[in-house]
């Protein structure tokens, strides 16, 4: 799995490691695959040559990517001026990801204002020998890479590459103090300790622990759908009004990758836990009672719980037809 989904249960993952080779020297070079940029005329070796390039991998569905978003933006705005370039690699997983007004429109809402590639073909992914969402890269300034860390985390280790990659470039004034993001909604981290769902595809090519039951019987990360539904590879489509998913499920969080299979059609629906409103305990995509729409493709959170994390059953009821429910992820 190259989001990362089998880490769930354990943290993220610390491969981080300093690394060069032969083949690392023209590194800047592997964005030359691009199939399109925002932000930026494209980049390559000529406008890259001499500079430290922080490249992070990611797909605006991806709520591990989300996660680390504070901490990238925040390195992007504290060393501007002494010279690191961060490069966005947009790679898509779903094929509503390879729209380029899709991610504009992510890329605008999660406050991003460095240059992001995008990547449909898999050309800059493949370059660079990646297989996860999130990923950073940090090049030098001789254009090797020096440094690649896979998943969430490390976010002291990596700041501290970064400043040392600065001071060899000859970058002066480079802070040493470490960036404190002030994280909100879905960027906020993890709850790890309580974190006991995984990442679960509901289209059939990919779907796991899918049961004929109703809510009330379901086991921990089974999960099971009611109405109207069509199975596709990717996904599971409502052809009809009130439609259900429900998921027993142990975490803080709980986000659905889901939206209107037509744009102009937005679906409204309505989040219940444990046969109840979620109060206190609802996300940024839903109300007191439980009340959201969904308007655009990505991904809504929709479950953050403030107490006690238990085992609990979630259920969304779809009022209109027409939605297209993608993954569930958890935090």
């Amino acid at each position: 799995m190259t989001r990362l989904s089998q880490l769930v249960l354990a943290g993220s993952l610390a491969l981080a490691a300093p690394f060069a080779s032969a083949q690392d020297k023209n590194a800047v070079r592997q964005f030359d695959g691009a199939t399109g940029w925002l932000h930026s005329p494209p980049l390559g070796a000529a406008e890259l040559r001499g500079k430290v390039v922080l490249v992070d991998f990611g797909t605006f569905t991806c709520i591990n990517w989300i996660r680390t978003l504070p901490y990238v933006r925040a390195w992007a705005d504290k060393y501007r001026d002494q010279g690191l370039v961060v490069i966005g690699a947009h790679t898509p997983e779903f094929e509503f990801e390879m729209n380029a007004d899709n991610v504009r429109r992510a890329v605008r809402n999660l406050r991003i204002a460095y240059p992001v590639a995008l990547d449909n073909s898999y050309a800059v992914w493949h370059a660079f020998g990646n297989n996860a969402w999130p990923a950073i890269y940090l090049i030098d300034a001789q254009g090797r890479i020096r440094y690649s860390h896979l998943g969430e985390g490390e976010y002291e280790r990596t700041e501290h590459m970064i400043q040392k990659l600065l001071a060899e470039a000859g970058a002066s004034g480079v802070p040493r103090d470490l960036v404190s993001p002030d994280a909100r909604g879905a960027e906020v981290g993890a709850d790890w300790a309580s974190l006991r769902s995984p990442e679960t595809y509901l289209g059939s090519g990919r779907a796991e622990n899918r049961v004929n039951a109703p809510a009330a019987r379901l086991r921990l990360n089974q999960w099971t759908i009611s109405g109207g539904w069509t199975a596709r590879r990717d996904a599971v489509a409502l052809n009809k009004p009130n439609g259900r998913i429900a998921y027993r499920f142990h975490a803080r969080d709980v986000n659905l990758v889901m939206g209107p299979a037509r744009a102009d059609s937005p679906v409204r629906f309505r989040v219940l836990i444990d046969g109840k409103p979620p109060e206190a305990a609802h996300g940024v995509d839903v109300d007191s009672q439980g009340n959201g729409t969904a308007r655009e493709q990505r991904m809504y959170q929709l479950v953050r719980q403030p107490g006690a994390i238990g085992e609990r059953t979630f259920e969304i009821e779809f009022l209109d037809p027409g939605v297209e429910a993608f993954a569930f992820t958890f935090g």
